[in-house]
């Protein structure tokens, strides 16, 4: 299909016709292009103003939520009028406000595998502007079974991350990253401390991503994950490989077909307990320094420990720990280590089993030590 701009796009995208890598034959890739936004809060609303703003012809948002108060403070699609209106709808106004020319398609309802690849198979790319963890891994599997690029991007405190994942063509994907979900100590949804601006900049970059890949220019964070600090104002990128164990793109995968897995909040799980010993970051700091003998384990993926780990740990990932139990002696202390807790819960118990008893989850993770103890090291 042929796309013709018209008079008003034209004086609209002057400046974009100005840059000899997009012209009118770039604008017109932008008005063809077809992007599916899943979640329509603070990553989205930067977003989608800066696509719909440069002439992306079909918008899809794709949410269930309503406008609350305390989204204002981030998600700029919305205003304090918005309050209690549908987030799709409000989003589809003001993005019609600001560029009447384009579509928008709205899909009021939350994603799930069973409306997944219904929503999203006309689209040609995925921008993920989800908030939990869930529905992040259905986005990405989605992407990699439809074989569309998908545009990830996070946020949580000062600090939020981006990076392009396109695994169908041999790149990454968010599993390779991060293989197991977390099932425990996640931090609290509905509490979790956001600066505003931080998914302004995340979803801008996000946009960008997007705006390069319909145009083919430029050098795309396919297989880099760009991490943004908004305390010290500094980008840092780490590189992405492919996991050929993943269990979603790997060799052998073990994730075939759209699956939902369902993964609370640490508040949500306060009624079962793990019947585990803890130590807190500040306990095993001091172990550290006055009993060099404690033997602490990181048990996350290598990708994850090249972005931060403690001095003096070992890294053994918990995919790996029943198989390397030789490194381990039962009668020393060890502490377990992951990103905020839930894994090296798992690794304590099969540790257990295995006839080790002192045993040690550090509480909070890596992201714990490095808000409490160490802030100089990478959160992500």
């Amino acid at each position: 299909m042929k796309f013709h701009l018209d008079k008003e796009e034209t004086q609209r995208y002057s400046r974009h016709f100005a840059l000899p890598e997009v012209g009118t034959e770039g604008q017109k890739k932008l008005k063809a292009a077809k992007v599916l936004c899943i979640g329509a809060g603070g990553l989205t609303s930067s977003a989608s103003l800066y696509l719909a703003a440069a002439g992306v012809g079909h918008l899809g948002l794709v949410d269930a939520d309503c406008v609350d108060l305390s989204n204002l403070q981030r998600q700029i699609l919305y205003s304090t009028a918005d309050i209690g209106q549908k987030k799709t709808a409000s989003a589809r106004d003001r993005l019609l406000k600001l560029n009447p020319q384009i579509q928008i398609q709205e899909y009021e309802t939350f994603l799930t595998a069973e409306n997944a690849q219904e929503i999203a198979s006309s689209y040609d790319l995925l921008l993920d502007g989800s908030d939990n963890f869930s529905t992040r891994y259905l986005t990405n599997d989605l992407a990699f079974f439809l074989k569309k690029p998908l545009i990830y991007g996070s946020i949580f405190r000062f600090e939020g991350q981006c990076t392009l994942f396109e695994a169908h063509q041999e790149g990454p994907c968010y599993r390779c990253l991060f293989p197991e979900t977390p099932k425990e100590l996640l931090p609290n949804c509905s509490e979790a401390g956001l600066l505003g601006v931080v998914p302004g900049i995340i979803g801008t970059l996000q946009a960008t991503e997007a705006l390069k890949w319909i145009l083919g220019i430029g050098t795309s964070l396919r297989s880099r994950l760009l991490q943004f600090n908004a305390l010290t104002m500094k980008f840092r990128e780490f590189q992405l490989r492919k996991n050929s164990f993943c269990p979603l793109c790997g060799t052998q995968p073990t994730i075939t077909q759209l699956i939902e897995e369902k993964i609370y909040c640490a508040t949500s799980m306060i009624s079962k307990p793990i019947p585990i010993p803890t130590i807190s970051v500040e306990e095993l700091e001091q172990k550290l320094q006055e009993h060099p003998t404690i033997k602490l384990i990181d048990v996350r993926e290598p990708s994850e420990y090249t972005i931060a780990h403690i001095e003096g740990s070992q890294l053994i990932p918990l995919g790996e720990l029943t198989s390397r139990l030789e490194e381990l002696s039962p009668k020393q202390e060890i502490a377990l280590l992951c990103r905020s807790g839930g894994r090296s819960a798992q690794a304590l118990l099969s540790l257990r089993e295995a006839g080790f008893s002192k045993l040690y989850n550090v509480e909070g993770g890596i992201l714990a030590w490095i808000e409490r103890i160490d802030p100089s090291l990478t959160a992500y």
